[in-house]
């Protein structure tokens, strides 16, 4: 096992000093040499990794982020490939993982069936005579994974994070946000026609006329802006009170008659409702006026557009196609579909990922990787625990509350203790893919009931796989997450020194844990309940202050005519901020006693913010710049660093930042929390 880098008697480091060589490769090269700092410190950070990194057609956006998915990808290729080529045991996850994997793959045999595969799903709705029986129907369809008006599913009660507890929510919608049925603008509208064009399109390749599609079209259409029309925004949705309505189960039923609930939790599986979060009342209640109001024709359309969505990816070459036009092309940019290959892969990854997350880590996660990570998250505990206390406009009350939920955190490494169970799954090459896809619906919704109805919060389960290149922070669980698939370049190299290092990855780590602080996770407390922990003038005091990074995002103009929406990104963008805060803290308290040296002309601080920005390189097309600000809590990769560093001080003195600088925010203009 490789020691650690000893820098303080507290402070563990986390290796290596780079060479200069290696700051060259990694840093220097990013940099485009003809831009200014403080002009457009994204296009200086960069510009260089970007005009070696050309966008390919298959992309709507491409960066660091997704170069090592990409990375990630090829590793999960060779791993799946191998169990794919070889005849393995029936009923292992060998044969699991390579029987779907081929089964995508073959896309003859996909061709020759067509739509066959689903014949009887869309036969049980042409069955129907009454409106009393599409909400069983629904429900047996949302058991293989089929979706309907509204969602369902068993979660933690965040009034009592240790309970598990039944919700329901809105749904129903197949546009990424409410406001794409509603807005006026040109943009908007050509993409609502293009939806429809895209809804005829489907439904003809599933044998129905030109006049039966249009007709179609049309109730599908009304159906969904209706449904869009009560619900919640995004930014809505981000107030959890806003989602919380809990009630007796006959409570329900006098508040939405117009659905059989007996009969629709009853064929899910779930008996015995004593209390439910109705978390979306009113779009609920629209379902059945709904359902009241049009006509049995109209539902019909409806629910054959339910399968016809749901099932996109499952069929044909053309049916795939036709999706891809409109969701790839239409809503991101993307020229042409991925490989088939890559397709293929993610089809096995969701519903096995944990079967191949096994064989990840085994494969391409040494412990010393895990062990040094545990170190660095603690001394970003540090660091975080230091700016509590340094903040003057904080209680001490408010602060001795912070710490004690800052010491309880639940941080997960890699990957988890147990692995997900598939024993109780059958792929059977012999039948369709879109066949296996209902079967693993429904294993997966057996197994959601099993795992979670009537049983308390496993705070062990985590809802990433280890191969997964991204971190969370669970609120309710007070956990912050961090995944193997990660823990790589640029985020984390272990040949590289603290600069490095503490502006990735650290950054990562100390923005996870500012989730727990942010605008909506100060909301729970230590155990990962919904309460109040502060006092009402710190609460004050936190919301005026975060106002500013609300209306300085608002002013960002994105593309002409629309800017950034701060009040949706508010949580990440105090979330970067924090990260930096505390990663900065945490890195000089690692170097104090051994400063590091001027690399290749740039100053440790410099390589830090460096190292930071070089993790949001990339390039993004517009189509997907529209989408991702109406739909994406995140801010764009862009403005996560000339958004976010003129918020910084010390970013400010590194690379000397004047007045005169285009990107100088003014001091009394910047965000002041953590």
């Amino acid at each position: 096992m490789k020691k650690l880098f000893i820098c303080t008697a507290l402070i563990v480091g986390l290796g290596a000093c780079s060479t200069e060589k290696g700051m060259e490769t990694k840093l220097i090269g990013n940099i485009d040499t003809t831009q200014e700092p403080g002009v457009d410190f994204f296009q200086y950070s960069t510009g260089g990794w970007q005009k070696a990194n050309p966008m390919t057609d298959e992309y709507a956006r491409y960066g660091q982020f997704d170069a090592l998915r990409e990375k990630s990808r090829e590793q999960l290729k060779d791993l799946v490939l191998e169990l794919a080529a070889k005849e393995n045991e029936k009923g292992s996850n060998a044969q699991k993982v390579g029987d779907l994997y081929n089964m995508v793959m073959d896309s003859t045999r996909r061709n020759e069936l067509g739509t066959a595969p689903v014949k009887p799903l869309m036969d049980e709705v042409a069955a129907l005579n009454s409106k009393s029986e599409i909400i069983p129907l629904m429900a047996k369809n949302y058991r293989k994974g089929i979706s309907g008006f509204f969602g369902t599913g068993i979660g933690t009660d965040i009034m009592s994070s240790n309970e598990n507890q039944l919700g329901l929510y809105q749904g129903g919608t197949a546009l990424p946000e409410k406001e794409y049925y509603s807005d006026t603008d040109e943009v908007s509208a050509n993409i609502r026609a293009k939806y429809q064009e895209y809804i005829v399109n489907m439904f003809k390749l599933h044998g129905f006329s030109d006049e039966q599609a249009q007709k179609s079209m049309q109730a599908v259409m009304a159906i969904e802006t209706r449904l869009a029309a009560k619900h919640l925004s995004r930014v809505e949705r981000r107030n959890p009170l806003n989602s919380y309505h809990k009630m007796t189960y006959a409570e329900l039923k006098k508040s939405v008659p117009g659905i059989d609930w007996d009969a629709y939790y009853s064929i899910l599986g779930i008996n015995g409702i004593e209390n439910i979060n109705l978390a979306h009342p009113e779009a609920i209640k629209e379902v059945a006026a709904i359902i009241k109001d049009t006509p049995m024709e109209n539902l019909k359309s409806y629910l054959y557009w339910k399968i016809i969505r749901s099932t996109s990816n499952e069929l044909t070459d053309a049916i795939e196609a036709e999706s891809f036009a409109f969701y790839g092309t239409v809503l991101s940019g993307k020229k042409v579909q991925q490989p088939r290959w890559k397709r293929a892969l993610d089809a096995v990854n969701g519903p096995l990922g944990d079967i191949i997350g096994e064989l990840y880590v085994a494969k391409h996660f040494p412990p010393a990787a895990k062990e040094r990570m545990v170190q660095l998250v603690r001394n970003l505990q540090i660091a975080l625990g230091e700016r509590i206390d340094a903040q003057e406009w904080m209680s001490a009350e408010t602060k001795k509350a912070a710490h004690e939920k800052l010491n309880t955190f639940t941080v997960k490494i890699g990957y988890p203790d147990k692995w997900d169970d598939y024993s109780g799954l059958t792929i059977n090459p012999e039948l369709s893919y879109a066949d296996n896809c209902r079967h693993m619906s429904e294993f997966e919704w057996n197994k959601h009931i099993e795992e979670k109805w009537g049983k308390p919060v496993d705070r062990e389960e985590w809802h990433m796989t280890p191969q997964t290149v991204n971190a969370y922070y669970n609120p309710t669980t007070n956990e912050i997450c961090f995944p193997a698939g990660i823990l790589q370049y640029p985020f984390f190299d272990m040949n590289e020194d603290d600069a490095f290092n503490y502006g990735a990855i650290g950054v990562v780590i100390g923005h996870e844990m500012t989730h727990g602080f942010d605008d909506q996770g100060r909301q729970f407390d230590k155990d990962g309940n919904f309460a109040n922990w502060w006092t009402e003038e710190d609460s004050k005091n936190f919301t005026e202050r975060t106002q500013v990074i609300v209306d300085f995002f608002d002013k960002i103009e994105v593309l002409p005519g629309l800017n950034a929406n701060g009040k949706l990104t508010l949580g990440e963008n105090i979330a970067d901020h924090g990260g930096l805060m505390i990663a900065m803290q945490a890195f000089r308290n690692a170097t104090k006693d051994n400063p590091l040296p001027v690399v290749e002309g740039f100053t440790p601080e410099q390589r830090f913010y460096l190292s930071y920005s070089g993790v949001w390189a990339g390039h993004v097309r517009d189509e997907e710049i529209r989408n991702l600000t109406k739909s994406d809590v995140h801010s764009l990769s862009r403005w996560r660093v000339n958004g976010t560093l003129p918020h910084i001080d010390d970013w400010y003195t590194a690379f000397g930042i004047t007045e005169e600088s285009p990107m100088f925010v003014p001091k009394e203009q910047r965000l002041d929390v953590w």
